[in-house]
């Protein structure tokens, strides 16, 4: 398993862009999926610049912020990201498309980062007792409190994922006019 989560952290990326040309060719967007769909993906932006903001990674273990509800807010954010972009499609071969995608690619993933976690920070057993993997919790851990680093969002280039889902909306807006014409 350890040689397959390597392998999915290096193709994530690419085939992530693959998935997303599939996506353009099979969604069937109407007004009313768009709007129901940005209701996710918004705040799947929000979750993922949050997360961003205050990640030091490799360089401490990150207990603070989105990070005291969930151990990886990063991820939940790509995937209510995820579930706006599938329900703004209409279309279930990409619902099920993205599935397993998140399962077979982003759960190794994360397993592995947790993995590495575990072996740099002898905090993260207790951490990982109280914060649970993805679903977040109702309570912040610990005192949960720290600040958002403009800084940070900048360093991991987080706004890449605006500029990617705005792109991708203006696709799904011009694949819409193009279908009601």
């Amino acid at each position: 398993m350890a040689s397959w989560s390597r392998i999915a952290r290096r193709i994530r990326v690419p085939l992530g862009f693959a998935l997303a040309a599939l996506y353009l060719w099979l969604a069937k967007p109407t007004l009313m999926s768009l709007l129901i769909g940005l209701a996710l993906v918004v705040p799947g932006i929000v979750v993922r610049a949050l997360a961003s903001g205050h990640v030091q990674k490799n360089e401490q273990l990150t207990t603070s912020g989105p990070y005291a509800y969930t151990r990886n807010p990063l991820y939940l954010g790509s995937l209510i990201l995820a579930t706006g972009f599938a329900l703004a499609a209409r279309s279930w071969w990409m619902a099920a498309a993205m599935a397993v995608f998140f399962l077979a690619i982003y759960l190794p993933v994360i397993r592995s980062e947790e993995t590495f976690l575990r072996e740099r920070f002898a905090e993260f057993a207790e951490y990982a007792r109280h914060v649970p993997r993805l679903l977040p919790r109702l309570t912040p851990f610990g005192n949960g409190k720290s600040e958002f680093s403009r800084d940070l969002y900048r360093q991991h280039r987080e706004y890449n994922a605006i500029i990617g889902a705005v792109a991708m909306v203006a696709a799904l807006v011009a694949k819409l006019l193009w279908i009601s014409n």
